[in-house]
Order: C-alpha cells, then structure tokens, then sequence
C-alpha cells in the first residue's frame, strides 16, 4: 500500500472519484451497524458526491501518493439540511475512507484539515450527525455523544445516527 499523499480542497471535478469512494466505503463499512434493508434505500442517495460541498471550499480530499483519492469530508457553517448558522459551530459532513485504507490515518488527516480551517474560520466547535458506525471514530477524535437521532432523509425514511459534538 501507499501512503497519504496530501489533504487538499475539493473541486467538482472530484465529483465522479468522490462517488465512487463513497460506493466502495459506505456499504463495506456500514453494513455491521444497519439493516440491510434499510442500506438498500439509502445508499444510492448517501454515495452521491454533493456538488454544493465539493464547491464549498471546506470539503477535502485525501490522495495516495500516487494520487488516488482515498478519502473525503469536510465541515460546513451550515446545519445539514438548513440554512440555519449559529455563531462559532461548524458541522462536519460526508466523511468516508476506502475499505482498504481505513485505520491508516486518512480519517484523521481529513479531521485535522477540518479542525485546522475551522479555527481559522473563528469556529470553536463542531456538530456531527454520526452513522452508528461512525461514532467510535468520532470519539477517538474527542467527540462527545448528545443523542441518538433518527435523520429523515427522504421519503419517509429514517436513518438512526448519533448527535455529537466536540470543541475545536
């Protein structure tokens, strides 16, 4: 395997990388934590790279050193689904890691560009709605766990997650 290569800004010609990142983690990872039912409706929709991030200029990339992307995530000002902001909160979004690179750092790297560009920013802290299989991650990077929640996604369906929150 290689190494990480560099964390850097998203563009929307990332989009189609993205997605297919995205199509080879959600699933791999997911699958012990959800009914398979439930991944079947959902993941069509959650795999889909979100233009309005990846021209944000806070959602990032993680490559190889060869160049490959090998992660995703970024952070927004705005509450996912709203256009609501509150002073000084930052709300992480879409992270994912191929299967094949998951605890070598990737996550952690995307993370710390998050963290780093979000104190540049005047942000002092961060909201996530985690996956349940996302919060061990969260928590290692100093996360607290709120609640669990169920995310209305679309068309009536429900995805339970986890509200959490960290200072930066």
């Amino acid at each position: 395997m290689t190494k990480i290569g560099k964390v850097r800004v998203s563009t929307p010609d990332d989009s189609a990388p993205i997605s297919s990142l995205l199509r080879a983690s959600y699933p791999a990872l997911m699958r012990s934590a959800y009914d398979p039912m439930l991944l079947e409706k959902v993941l069509p929709r959650i795999t889909a790279a979100q233009p309005g991030l990846l021209e944000s200029g806070s959602y990032y990339v993680a490559e190889s050193s060869k160049g490959k992307i090998i992660g995703c995530g970024g952070w927004t000002r705005e509450r996912p689904g709203t256009s609501e902001i509150k002073a000084n909160v930052g709300h992480i979004r879409h992270f994912g890691v191929h299967p094949d690179w998951t605890r070598c750092g990737v996550g952690r790297a995307l993370y710390a560009r998050c963290e780093l560009d979000a104190r540049d920013a005047g942000l002092s802290q961060f909201e996530c709605y985690s996956s349940l299989n996302g919060e061990a991650f969260y928590s290692a990077l100093g996360f607290r766990r709120l609640a669990p929640i169920d995310l209305l996604l679309f068309d009536g369906v429900h995805f339970p997650s986890v509200h959490m929150v960290a200072n930066i």
